[in-house]
């Protein structure tokens, strides 16, 4: 009988944002409900509360990639959220720009980014 071997859920490549809402993302011909990471080790599942978006913690695959992401979007939701100045500094010491904006704005930007072949990552919260 063979085991069968569970994951977190993991796309490995890089791939625009097709479509978002109704609590989750389309890319790559897939979907996905919740939150996510698109990082350039490819696609993550972001299993987060929007209250831990913030949190340091919840960029540790980030930062182990930081030397490949030039730009990080913080997709925040519906709405326009602040990086506190902590998290900020975090990524500044790791030579990331880090912006935060609705998480529509952040994939409509990402896309374009990526189509320009930038070193892009973003954190989406799903909405």
């Amino acid at each position: 009988m063979l085991a069968m071997e569970l994951r977190p859920a993991h796309f490995p490549g890089r791939a625009p944002v097709d479509a978002y809402g109704d609590g989750g993302f389309r890319f790559a011909d897939m979907s996905h409900k919740g939150s996510m990471l698109f990082l350039p080790s490819g696609i993550y599942a972001w299993n987060i509360e929007a209250g831990d978006a913030f949190a340091p913690a919840s960029y540790d695959t980030v930062i182990r990639e930081a030397d490949q992401i030039e730009v990080l979007l913080i997709g925040t939701g519906l709405d326009l959220k602040p990086i506190p100045s902590e998290l900020r500094g975090l990524f500044r010491d790791k030579a990331i720009s880090a912006d935060s904006m609705s998480t529509g704005a952040a994939v409509r930007t990402f896309n374009v980014l990526l189509a320009e072949g930038r070193a892009v990552a973003a954190a989406f919260l799903a909405v």
